[in-house]
């Protein structure tokens, strides 16, 4: 149904290094680049390796939002393991904890998933849905 979702940041470079950092253990790289630093209308695309992009970053500076409560987005993840890497990757590159990496029973027996704030205050997760 999605091509991809874009999300507004303020800074980037800043950007760029927590997604960097985060999306690398589900997998996903940045499959494009834009950066020209100083100037506007900046953006990078990550996805997986060799595909194009399903998540896209737009520097707007000062206008960026968050969408509110209620929106997040969640990443596919191949294990579980990828899942807590991820939700280390994403403490350790300044985001913010907002779920620790467990079973979440309310959505399934084999739900495991952990729950992250980005710097710029989007909500991100990543889920795997394996037994084991």
């Amino acid at each position: 149904m999605l091509h991809h979702i874009s999300f507004g940041v303020r800074d980037i470079e800043h950007a760029t290094r927590f997604y960097d950092a985060t999306l690398a253990p589900l997998g996903f790289v940045r499959v494009w680049s834009d950066l020209r630093p100083g100037e506007p209308d900046q953006a990078v695309g990550y996805g997986l390796p060799g595909g194009g992009d399903k998540l896209a970053l737009k520097h707007c500076g000062d206008a960026a939002r968050a969408p509110g409560p209620g929106f997040h987005i969640a990443f596919a993840a191949p294990s579980r393991k990828a899942v807590d890497a991820f939700h280390e990757a994403a403490l350790a590159a300044g985001g913010t904890d907002n779920g620790a990496p467990g079973l979440r029973l309310a959505y399934g027996p084999t739900y495991y998933a952990a729950f992250v704030i980005d710097p710029d205050g989007h909500r991100i997760k990543a889920v795997c849905k394996e037994p084991t």
